[in-house]
């Protein structure tokens, strides 16, 4: 789901400022526009600018947690292609388009851990070297990816070299943002 509507804060919720990756508490009985609800987490906007909510506090905006798409849980040990699955859950807040087709992941590194399970490493950039919300999105590919079964480590390193540009998105990714 892309846009949701207006709502009123029911309860004080903690968020983090988009672009800064600040975090604040927004205050009950806020006005905001849920502007962005995919990967788990929602992106509002109120007078003070953008934020990120994550997903367990959809309640304070008096949604239930269902609002949210899930990504598939599958029992079997992960492959590199479930990897790159739940990859394709994670989002840039402002972007309506995930991280793997909008280019940001340039590497994806699965390996076998000498006493079982697997460790991942994933090299990603981010749409601008100033974007303070760079920690959030690997946090959260991390956080998705370790959530895999039979995935023990993981690493999401950010980037900068090459330098991000709008020419690495995806066909998918284009048709999202009205570019073809």
């Amino acid at each position: 789901m892309h846009e949701t509507g207006s709502v009123e804060l029911k309860r004080d919720c903690e968020a983090t400022r988009i672009p800064s990756g600040e975090p604040i508490l927004l205050t009950a009985g806020t006005p905001v526009d849920i502007t962005q609800t995919l990967g788990g987490s929602f992106t509002v906007r109120t007078d003070g600018g953008l934020f990120r909510i994550q997903g367990q506090d959809a309640d304070a905006l008096g949604l239930s947690g269902a609002t949210l798409a899930a990504a598939p849980i599958n029992s079997e040990p992960a492959d590199e292609n479930a990897v790159w699955n739940v990859l394709r859950s994670c989002y840039d807040p402002e972007i309506p388009v995930n991280i793997v087709d909008l280019g940001l992941v340039y590497d994806l590194q699965l390996n076998s851990l000498p006493a079982g399970g697997k460790r991942v490493a994933v090299k990603m950039t981010l749409t601008a070297p100033g974007c303070g919300m760079g920690g959030v999105i690997a946090s959260d590919a991390q956080q998705k990816i370790l959530d895999l079964p039979g995935i023990e480590e993981a690493e999401v390193e950010i980037v900068w070299d090459p330098p991000w540009n709008p020419a690495r998105i995806s066909p998918e990714g284009r048709a999202r943002l009205g570019m073809d």
